[in-house]
């Protein structure tokens, strides 16, 4: 079904995509997570899974309704094929599906791995000229290492994140979230909507390139261009940064907090709210660059400021003089906070006892909610390839 028709039909302002399809050969975070995003506004995705499954159905525990919950929150709204790719029949029978249906197809395989089996972009460009195609490697389409395979924390490693995380003078720390894997994932989803935004002038398909390497090197940009310019790797600042003081976090009486005192009126205001105004016309903290060459004063007495009050103390304080601050929640914190609730981030998947985060995104204020649970292995084989799995199936739904 092709994006253009799904414009003669009523779409619910958080099913922009419906009508779309998208075939996800897709393992692990990045391209399930770029085809749930696809699913969650509305698209038709079929994800293409070998005979035992995608290996993260077992990345647990814990482990809710028959597979691992890191599978759950990053597959539902999704139909599930099971296809043996090394057989020609099943891959025909795939190929048929994608050249009759679909849209977009995603797929993060092992490099060289789709072009040998007549699945690569220029393969199925060729069966069909209108079809967007995602390659979602790990070291990218070029290079002497586009054939290497590559995970999250290889990537955090190799593109520069890791060496800016933790605290000087300790080991590089890992990022705890998956950030490079789900980057990844939204960058192929924009490098799609682009591809998608020029079919409808041109009718023409095209491959889109997006990569876990190139995800990461994004991320720190930011740090890059400094170091660009001055040619010094950047030490690692814990909860700080390189180029603003004081900008960090603190240990309290009895937790920790966060405060940001980014600009000039702020500093002034930081310094009377912990009883310091002298540190206003102190020649060592008179602005920014003065304060990042003597952040190492400045902040050893904020630590001990910091120590001497409760987390609530600070935060009544901080907040009553204007000044950015907040605690560190841990996960069950910011999970229950009246925030958290009052933007109905964790939505309940329907038919389950499964509650996850939602795309962090509304139309007209209204968020897109999900309207189907994660598939079981194999569940759509049939409907979908004309095969019997020979896995157990739930009941099926009908999807457009």
């Amino acid at each position: 079904m092709q994006q253009t028709s799904a414009a003669t039909h009523s779409v619910p302002a958080t099913s922009p995509f419906k009508g779309l399809v998208v075939v996800e050969l897709g393992h692990s975070v990045a391209a399930p997570f770029a085809g749930q995003i696809f699913g969650e506004l509305g698209a038709t995705v079929i994800k293409v899974e070998k005979h035992d499954g995608d290996a993260a159905r077992s990345w647990g525990p814990p482990f809710q309704d028959g597979a691992s919950t890191m599978f759950q929150a990053l597959n539902r709204n999704k139909q599930s094929v099971v296809c043996d790719l090394r057989d020609a029949e099943q891959t025909d029978a795939l190929k048929r599906l994608i050249a009759e249906r679909a849209d977009v197809v995603l797929q993060n395989l092992r490099p060289g791995q789709v072009d040998t089996l007549g699945l690569d972009g220029a393969a199925l460009l060729a069966l069909k000229p209108s079809l967007i195609y995602c390659n979602m490697g790990a070291f990218g389409h070029a290079g002497p290492l586009r054939h290497r395979p590559g995970y999250d924390p290889l990537m955090q490693a190799f593109g520069g994140i890791m060496s800016t995380t933790g605290e000087a003078g300790r080991p590089s720390v890992r990022v705890g979230a998956s950030i490079v894997d789900m980057g990844t994932g939204m960058w192929a989803v924009i490098g799609i909507l682009a591809a998608l935004w020029q079919r409808q002038a041109t009718g023409q398909g095209r491959i889109v390139d997006v990569s876990l390497f190139e995800t990461a090197t994004s991320w720190v940009s930011l740090i890059a261009s400094q170091v660009l310019v001055s040619g010094e790797a950047p030490s690692r600042y814990g909860s700080g940064t390189a180029s603003i003081v004081p900008y960090k976090g603190y240990l309290t009486a009895d937790g920790e907090i966060v405060v940001a005192a980014g600009s000039e009126s702020l500093f002034r205001s930081l310094a009377r709210t912990v009883g310091h105004p002298e540190w206003i016309t102190d020649p060592r903290f008179t602005d920014n660059p003065s304060r990042v060459h003597h952040q190492d004063a400045l902040y050893g007495m904020l630590d001990e400021i910091f120590e001497q009050h409760p987390t609530h103390y600070w935060l009544e304080k901080l907040e009553a003089a204007g000044l950015p601050c907040s605690p560190v929640h841990d996960m069950n914190q910011m999970l229950a906070h009246p925030q958290t609730r009052a933007l109905g981030l964790v939505q309940r998947v329907p038919d389950s006892e499964m509650n996850f985060i939602g795309l962090p995104l509304s139309f007209d204020g209204q968020r897109p909610q999900p309207r189907f649970r994660p598939p079981t292995l194999g569940q759509h084989t049939e409907q979908l390839l004309g095969q019997t799995s020979s896995h157990e199936t739930a009941p099926t739904e009908t999807h457009s």
